[in-house]
């Protein structure tokens, strides 16, 4: 891995960890909205992510071994398990270019589950069974995808921190 790889991975998960803390406000925010412009209750949304660059982590795993020749441990490894993993080996990862290209936000998807209903017939948006369409959003639920989003990003923001420090400390050394 090159000198900025490590602050390249941290940065692209830094990005995605920051979508996933905005998505999961919007939901708290939302938690009671009966009513949007599409019509019905808001639903919930999830953040999914993806691989970006480096193609899967055991393609990763075996280019890493592999090392860019055909007769080393990572070659006989590979065409061991090969049968019971993916036969698309790609060239993202080696010893050679560098490091995979992170993690990236694929999309905000809908959740699809019921509203839950609740009795208010005083409520403007109550049906004329005196039932009102509440989302299906859970505030512990929420605040735990928070709460991993929050550990992620300060833990990637550390990782930047210590490889900073590193190469300062580089950079001192040859002074």
């Amino acid at each position: 891995m090159n000198l900025f790889g490590v602050m390249d991975l941290s940065a692209s998960a830094l990005r995605a960890e920051r979508v996933r803390a905005e998505v999961v406000a919007s939901n708290m925010a939302n938690a009671e909205t009966t009513r949007t412009p599409d019509g019905g209750p808001y639903q919930r949304h999830h953040v999914v992510f993806e691989a970006e660059g480096g193609g899967s982590f055991q393609e990763s795993l075996m280019n890493q071994m592999n090392g860019g020749s055909s007769d080393s441990f990572g070659s006989g490894f590979k065409n061991s398990l090969g049968s019971g993993l993916s036969t698309g080996w790609s060239d993202g990862l080696t010893a050679a270019n560098g490091s995979p290209g992170g993690v990236g936000v694929a999309g905000v998807i809908s959740d699809a589950s019921a509203p839950l209903m609740r009795y208010d017939p005083e409520h403007p948006d109550a049906g004329p069974d005196g039932f009102v369409a509440y989302p299906d959003i859970n505030p512990l639920t929420e605040m735990v995808d928070l709460m991993g989003a929050t550990r992620s990003y300060g833990m990637n923001a550390s990782a930047i921190t210590a490889e900073k420090g590193m190469v300062s400390a580089s950079l001192d050394l040859l002074k």
